[in-house]
């Protein structure tokens, strides 16, 4: 099963992702489930669609980055989901090793919130495929992140 959502077969009622966070001064990758339940839709359109709110959040931005990039050790910028919608992203935390693989498409949103105020050396992210990924940064309005609860502590 993808680290990040529900199996396909259970309706969810909960929204799980990989975030990247910090404790003690050093990133890790966590498992979360936002507090927010899944709604399900009554509108003409939308009638029966689950959905999950993530939020309030600032100005997005849309990254297009090469085959084969890697990203050396850095921090988030600032609080943010990032949506992998195609490629394959492998996040690294160098002082521990942990590691996670994010597939860009329905499973590829993750929350990065290892900025320098809570991790001194960050994260890696690589792009080890010979295509190109991309991804949309969604910064949380205040930089605050939504209300979770953590499933899992590591590499998830």
């Amino acid at each position: 099963m993808d680290p990040n959502q529900s199996p396909p077969s259970a309706k969810p009622n909960y929204l799980t992702l990989t975030a990247i966070s910090a404790k003690n001064g050093v990133s890790t990758i966590e498992r979360w489930q936002l507090k927010s339940p899944f709604a399900t839709a009554s509108e003409a359109g939308v009638s029966g669609v689950s959905f999950a709110q993530l939020g309030k959040t600032g100005a997005a931005s849309y990254a297009v980055i090469p085959p084969h990039y890697d990203g050396a050790p850095h921090n988030a910028p600032q609080m943010q989901y990032v949506a992998f919608l195609t490629g394959e992203a492998v996040i690294t935390i160098p002082e521990t090793g942990q590691s996670v693989t994010i597939k860009g498409g329905r499973h590829g949103l993750i929350i990065a919130a290892d900025t320098k105020d809570v991790s001194s050396v960050g994260h890696v992210t690589t792009y080890p495929t010979g295509e190109e990924t991309v991804a949309i940064s969604i910064p949380f309005a205040d930089g605050k992140v939504p209300e979770h609860v953590v499933l899992e502590d590591g590499a998830v």
